[in-house]
């Protein structure tokens, strides 16, 4: 390393000891607010997904097989994500951090606001159904480079001792963002007849432009990371970051991706299947949305919650927990989910979504971004999770949708499903070194 930029890694990476200072509660606030404008505009998706789409843009298939349709365009945006990972995670490991997060930010904002101005299949035809397909890649895209970067943003920036917390402010902003795409999709499936189908559904989707201005003011004042400035001051010789997580960092992909599965299986079988299932079950829609939304908040303040007890406890100890308590919960909440009541609805998605994926979602950041190296930590916590991602949310409602028509409509084989995918978390976990005093560098 030079003179030169030796003086230069010693005053811009100077480590913080602490997360209350003016730039340390900015940085954990575009965290926050990034992921959770992001996860709005990818989470009211999937909620219109189980309400809207089949009828607006497959409602020439028939119910179950319109419902199954709009699911696999719900999946398409999940498939994407692991690309956007690779692609993002690329530019993010060589030339910065905060770059690329402005960048998703603005990718994700306008296919959002695409998908509201997109007319039904019954005015366009099959262009509608594509398009469809095509904004939804666009999404998923967007949001594979969203989260590690916001991931990593905080816990570059934080003391050791505080990491988990601060990288729960990341993952946090996915409940946020959750609450509020659900509650305006709420808001507007009130409206009487039709209004709602035809353009009540579309506001929300339009008012992402007006989010994703906000997030971007927030995110322009964010520095860099002091961990990356140091790497660039090294002036070591760097390999393309997706050939040295193959190469070095295979094992810790697949444990990340076994950890991170599990908490996205929680989501999709309590806030997609969940809410289609209920509705259908005979449960009020707007009441199960508002039902949806108050778990979301329960799923923010345990993800706070558990990812401080991470950084007392370990991570293991408190995924190892989160596991456990989902493998006991599992068949109730299914059968809970399924009796078609808002009280039913209610009990389980306050388990499986505020309670078991909340003691997942709160460590798992800081768990997958410590167990790889700076110089490829973008890429490789983003293959992990954005695959996790795709696998545990994009397939499971297919998947459940499929188990219960192959058993008759029988239940037991989705419970037994979601223990099993526990169990495998469960073990990976328990594989993996503890990262929680690790150094960064």
């Amino acid at each position: 390393m030079t003179t030169e930029s030796t003086t230069m890694a010693s005053q811009t990476a100077v480590p913080v000891a602490t997360l209350n200072t003016k730039d340390m509660r900015r940085i954990l606030a575009s965290s926050f607010i990034g992921s959770a404008i992001e996860y709005y505009d990818f989470m009211l998706y999937a909620t219109a997904a189980s309400l809207v789409f089949d009828k607006v843009f497959f409602a020439n298939l028939g119910p179950g097989f319109a419902l199954f349709a709009s699911f696999v365009t719900l999946a398409v945006g999940y498939v994407a994500r692991p690309l956007g990972g690779l692609v993002f995670g690329h530019f993010g490991d060589l030339v910065g951090r905060k770059k690329v997060l402005v960048l998703s930010m603005v990718i994700m904002g306008a296919g959002t606001v695409a998908i509201g101005l997109l007319p039904p299949t019954a005015q366009v035809g099959m262009a509608a159904p594509v398009t469809l397909v095509v904004l939804r890649l666009v999404q998923g895209v967007a949001v594979g480079g969203e989260w590690g970067g916001a991931a990593l943003m905080a816990i570059e920036h934080a003391p050791k001792k505080h990491r988990g917390f601060a990288a729960s402010f990341a993952n946090a902003g996915g409940p946020a963002g959750a609450i509020l795409g659900t509650l305006g999709l709420s808001l507007f499936a009130a409206l009487s007849g039709s209004q709602f189908l035809v353009w009540g559904w579309r506001v929300p989707f339009l008012l992402s432009a007006v989010l994703i201005g906000v997030g971007l003011v927030i995110r322009l004042k964010v520095s860099e990371t002091p961990v990356f400035q140091r790497l660039e001051a090294a002036s070591e010789k760097r390999r393309v970051p997706i050939v040295e997580v193959l190469r070095h960092s295979k094992r810790a992909v697949l444990l990340g991706l076994a950890a991170t599965t599990a908490f996205y299986v929680c989501q999709a079988m309590t806030t997609v299947w969940g809410v289609s299932v209920a509705v259908a079950a005979g449960a009020d829609k707007n009441g199960v949305l508002n039902i949806k939304a108050g778990a979301a908040v329960l799923t923010l303040v345990m993800c706070f919650v558990s990812a401080r007890l991470s950084d007392r406890l370990g991570r293991r100890r408190v995924l190892a927990f989160g596991a456990l308590l989902g493998i006991v919960a599992a068949y109730p909440t299914v059968l809970l989910m399924t009796n078609g009541t808002l009280w039913g609805f209610a009990l389980a998605i306050v388990i499986g979504n505020g309670l078991v994926q909340g003691v997942l979602y709160g460590p798992i950041a800081a768990y997958v971004a410590e167990q790889f190296p700076t110089r490829h930590r973008y890429t490789g916590a983003s293959l992990a999770y954005h695959t996790a991602s795709m696998l545990g949310a994009g397939f499971t409602p297919m998947v459940i949708t499929g188990l219960i028509l192959a058993a008759g409509g029988a239940l037991w084989p989705v419970a037994a499903f979601w223990v099993a995918i526990l169990l495998v978390a469960f073990v990976a976990v328990l594989s993996t070194p503890e990262g929680t005093r690790r150094e960064l560098d």
